[in-house]
This record gives C-alpha cells, structure tokens and sequence, in this order.
C-alpha cells in the first residue's frame, strides 16, 4: 500500500516525464532488450524503431502517475492494454523483469535525483500497478479458456484460404489446424499471429482485424501490404504474409482479443467511420448486423485513395441490399469517371453529410491516429457525448483525446 508520502514523490515527477518521458522508456526498452533478448519476440520492431511503443509507455506511466491517488479513473486504459497483453500471451512473471528494467532506467536516467525514496516510491506504485494488470489478465485468459473452442497461448491455425481484395488487401481464411471449433468473438476484435522473420532473427507478432463475423469454424484477417517508404522500411510481418504465406501453410495464432466491439446491448443508430485498412473490424460488425438482422439504422463511411484499393466494396453493397436502413458514403482522393453513387473527392469529411450526424447515434472511427482525432473533434463541435465515439488505433495507443 502506498504512503501519502510516496504518492507525492510519484507525483512530483509528472513535470519530468512530460518533458523526458519518451527519452527514458526508449532507453528502458533499450536496456531491457539488451539484457533479455528473448522478449525481442514479445515486441514490435517496427514500433521500437518508429518510436511508437516507448512513446506509448511513456504516455501510460505519465497518466499512472497523474492519477496515482486514484488509478481507477484509468479503467478503460487498462482494459485496452490486458486486452493487448492478453494477445501476446503475456505472464505474470514478467512483470518481474519489466519492473526490474523500468526501476533501473529511472536511476540511471535521472542520476542523482533518483533518490533511494524517489526509487522505494516508484516501486511500491510500479507493483500496485503489475497487480492491477495480472488482475485484468487474468480474467481475461479465464474467460477465454471457457469459451467453447477458446484456448491460451498459441495455436496452429492453417491458411485454407488466400484471396486478394484489392491491390493492397489480402485475405486469409484460417482453421484450426488440431480440427477442433474456434471460439466466439466480439465483432471488432482482432487476431494476433506471429512469423519468424529471417532478417531480424525473430518471432514478431501482429495484431489484425477480425473480418468476419462468428461463425465457430474459421477466422479471417485481412492483412494490407505496407510498402516501404524512405523514411520507413516496407511491413516484414505484412510482406511476409503477401509474399511466402500460401494456401497450407500453418500459422500460430493468439485468441480473439481487444475492446473495441459492437455494443450488442444498444438499438442506437450506427455510424462507421473507416479510413484504408481501417475497414476490416467494421466488416464483422456490419456482417454480424446483418445476419442477425439487426434494425439499427447504418450510416457506412469509408475513405482511400481509389477503387483499385478499396477492399470489399462490392462485399458491402451486398450486405446493404439486405439492410434496408443503410446509407454508404465514399471518399476517394480522386474519382474516376465509373465512380457513382454517393462519392466524394478528397478525404473524408463529415461536413459534406451533416445530415448522418446525430446525438442519438453511436460512432466508430477506426484508421490512422490523425483521421481519429480530426472525426472525434468534429463530432464533439456538433454536440456527440465522446461516451458515444468509439475509436480504434492500429499499434501502440499514443492518441490522446478529450
């Protein structure tokens, strides 16, 4: 339990992790990777050369320490990351070493201002809160253990399927390579699987979508191709995927897992927001609606850079046929002459249909973090409750908004 006086020294270093934050979790990861390798099979390359994922701790253990008095307030946080724990099969024990590294990087990094208190303060709150997320864990891999068909850890799934959506979109059908029954899921949930990748010598998991509604026999991800750029390297799991991974080949696959789900509960009406690859977890949702056919009014709004890269475009249109209270809206950078229908030029902009927007209705934003933030702003100026803004952010979550 902690001390008034250990809450005021955690407390008193919210100005130095504002400002260094970042500088410290990058050199924490650094130092914890160097010293044990083997979780280099845990994290995300691509995030620890972006920046992304020390930019993320650095954001959770800045929030941790503004709310230390009160950790509950971070509730909705710390279901989003046991769910992303949960999926990379994380453990209870290696709390233990993460601790070990964190505590170290602090002394290290701040030199003569960690003093033995500051350090004694930080552990005491750095184990309230491993208890916290092995608490939210283990309900989690409970839950999913129970499930009919459900499992823990990984599973060997075989790709039956390989079918190309768009120039960039390809999916994969996967099927329980022991013969048993997949478990449920909530529509919106995603995958994680993990490849050796030969040019970083190894295991490098990635979370994708679920495109596909239950249906307790088989799973579908819908994986883009990330191209490299100059300032970036091309995806190695996602190439990977396009360019060796066949009809036979065998995968291991984590269960179904994250918290950005259809509230099945609610008869308000839907409106999907999707930018690129975003699309994928609101294919399950809209497949899921209709099946179940569903009442709720669906307003569908999907933005990329052309048809030839619209993935289930014709996918939807069948789905809305058989949901009468449905609306599609598409933003292209460019139309092209056969473009028709309710299409726009340009990026997607809530403006141009002010008539979709509604208090009553629920909104789901999923793709990169600054089509998040521009939606959400938006919807919040018209007067949508953000209990009513449900966003997605594919990788470490470093978007903050209010």
């Amino acid at each position: 339990m902690m001390t008034t006086e250990q809450k005021d020294l955690v407390r008193a270093t919210v100005p130095v992790l504002k400002e260094h934050g970042v500088a410290l979790t990058t050199y924490f990861y650094n130092r914890m990777l160097t010293q044990n390798p083997e979780l280099k099979n845990v994290f995300n390359s691509a995030n620890q050369r972006t920046g992304a994922q020390p930019t993320a701790l650095a954001l959770s253990v800045l929030a941790y320490a503004e709310h230390i008095d009160n950790p509950g307030v971070l509730a909705h946080a710390v279901s989003r990351i046991a769910s992303k724990h949960v999926s990379l099969n994380i453990r209870p024990e290696q709390y233990a070493i993460v601790g070990k590294h964190l505590l170290a990087s602090i002394s290290e990094v701040l030199g003569s201002a960690a003093s033995p208190e500051l350090l004694e303060a930080w552990s005491v709150a750095y184990h309230q809160l491993a208890q916290i997320m092995s608490n939210a864990e283990a309900v989690l891999y409970s839950e999913t253990v129970m499930k009919e068909g459900g499992w823990s850890g990984w599973r060997p799934f075989i790709v039956q399927r390989k079918v190309q959506e768009s120039q960039e979109i390809t999916s994969f059908y996967l099927y329980p390579g022991d013969g048993g029954k997949v478990a449920d899921f909530l529509p919106g949930q995603y995958l994680t699987l993990r490849l050796y990748v030969p040019e970083l010598k190894v295991l490098q998991p990635r979370q994708y979508s679920i495109s596909c509604a239950p249906n307790g026999i088989y799973y579908r991800i819908s994986v883009k191709r990330e191209k490299g750029t100059a300032l970036q390297p091309a995806g190695f799991v996602s190439t990977l995927l396009h360019d060796q991974i066949q009809q036979g080949d065998v995968l291991e696959v984590a269960p179904p897992s994250g918290d950005f789900t259809l509230d099945l509960r609610k008869t308000t009406p839907l409106v999907f927001i999707s930018g690129g690859v975003g699309v994928t977890p609101f294919i399950s949702m809209l497949e899921y609606l209709v099946q179940t056919k569903s009442s709720r009014a669906i307003t569908w709004i999907h933005g990329c850079r052309g048809s030839e890269v619209h993935a289930f475009k014709d996918q939807v249109r069948e789905f809305s046929s058989h949901h009468p209270g449905m609306q599609i809206h598409t933003f292209y950078d460019q139309l092209d002459r056969q473009d028709s229908g309710n299409c726009y030029e340009g990026f997607v902009d809530l403006s141009k249909l002010r008539d979709t927007i509604s208090a009553e209705a629920d909104y789901y934003i999923c793709g990169p973090d600054l089509f998040i933030k521009k939606h959400f702003d938006y919807l919040r100026l018209q007067g949508v409750n953000s209990e009513s803004i449900h966003f997605e952010e594919f990788g470490p979550a470093i978007l903050v908004v209010e």
